[in-house]
């Protein structure tokens, strides 16, 4: 099993102190050096994650996201990104839901769920939600769900989405436009031998909330397929 070393650590500290082309390109080697070494750890993350789950992704470097920054319409113009981070998507139509990694020293953390969902999804969700959202609030209300993830994120409404029932007694969940949980990490967690099994083992315990939202998007009110 892989694990991310002390190095790739410091290559992104000082990347922060000299985030220009210059310097990137005079320490491209360097880069890719610590560029590999996440790809290891992608790999031995998707490895333990197939143990468990139907992941898409075919391998590690393919679940890795671009260092280069979009700054197109940013005030920042840094070139790059100061983190490592990467993205596991599940297969087949009815496993939906996807898993998200950052990496970065004091910033460790993994998340996980529904961060845009389309129009037609985010309308069976709240039909749901509208109908019944005990099953949702019993799994994020639960002492495992609260231990690691703490509460449900994602940004939100500031009233009652249009068409909804404003004093429903949900409405505290209908006005969810994403629907998202996470986990940070310590960076000794992060460096240590069995990080990737940790963050696999996180992503697994975030089934019953997968399970939910998946079920919702791919399910008529009748239970019946729409996918």
């Amino acid at each position: 099993m892989s694990t991310i070393s002390k190095e790739t650590f410091a290559f992104l500290k000082q990347l922060k102190k000299n985030n220009n082309r210059d310097w990137f390109n005079a320490n491209k080697n360097k880069y890719l050096e610590r560029h590999q070494n996440m790809v290891d750890f992608a790999d031995s993350l998707l490895l333990e994650m197939n143990k468990h789950d139907n992941i898409e992704t075919a391998n590690g470097k393919k679940s890795l996201f671009r260092i280069y920054r979009d700054v197109r319409f940013s005030k920042d113009k840094s070139p790059y990104k100061t983190h490592w981070a990467g993205g596991l998507k599940r297969a087949t139509k009815e496993l939906r839901g996807g898993y998200y990694f950052h990496i970065e020293e004091g910033n460790t953390m993994v998340g996980g769920g529904f961060w845009a969902p389309n129009k037609d999804d985010l309308l069976r969700i709240r039909e749901d939600i509208v109908s019944d959202a005990s099953e949702l609030r019993k799994i994020i209300n639960s002492k495992a769900f609260k231990i690691i993830f703490g509460t449900l994120d994602g940004e939100q409404l500031k009233t009652c989405p249009k068409g909804f029932d404003k004093e429903h007694p949900d409405v505290d969940l209908l006005r969810y436009k994403q629907f998202i949980i996470s986990k940070k990490f310590t960076d000794k967690e992060a460096l240590s031998l069995d990080f990737a099994k940790m963050v696999s083992d996180t992503f697994k315990k975030m089934r019953p909330f997968f399970n939910y939202m998946s079920e919702s998007v791919t399910t008529n009110l009748n239970g019946e397929s729409i996918v």
